[in-house]
């Protein structure tokens, strides 16, 4: 299945861009979703919103532009995927160095994402909300 995303805008707190992703992330549009991430970035988001409720897979290709989408946020180059197990690496080293990042929150992961989240520790690199209107009022 393919991956399809919608971009809204949020008025809270802060300005937040919600971006909603439909189908499966995985090897096949990964790359895609950070180039458009980072067309968010470029064009002034800096508090994202990932509504994960319609997302049913997420490969380990997935995992790493998630890492990347965080990067972006903060000014910094995504994980450059054509470096192969040492994507995995960075990706690694993004959850060692542990700090939860409040830029880009998750809501609404289905169990079977979540559950890819929590074994691979990248839960730790966000603030996951179970649904779209608590995560809005966490900004």
């Amino acid at each position: 299945m393919a991956l399809t995303t919608s971009v809204e805008a949020a008025a809270g707190r802060v300005p937040i861009t919600i971006v909603s992703l439909d189908g499966e992330l995985d090897a096949s549009n990964f790359e895609r979703f950070v180039d458009e991430m980072g067309q968010l970035y470029a064009a002034g988001t800096r508090n994202l919103l990932l509504d994960l409720t319609n997302l049913t897979f997420l490969a380990s290709s997935g995992l790493v532009a998630l890492s990347s989408i965080v990067r972006i946020m903060h000014g910094q180059p995504p994980i450059d995927p054509e470096s192969g197990w040492g994507a995995l690496h960075e990706l690694g080293n993004d959850v060692t160095a542990g700090t939860t990042q409040t830029a880009v929150q998750l809501a609404g992961p289905q169990p079977a994402v979540e559950r890819v989240l929590q074994r691979t520790g990248l839960d730790r690199l966000f603030h996951i909300h179970p649904d779209r209107v608590t995560a809005l009022e966490a900004f």
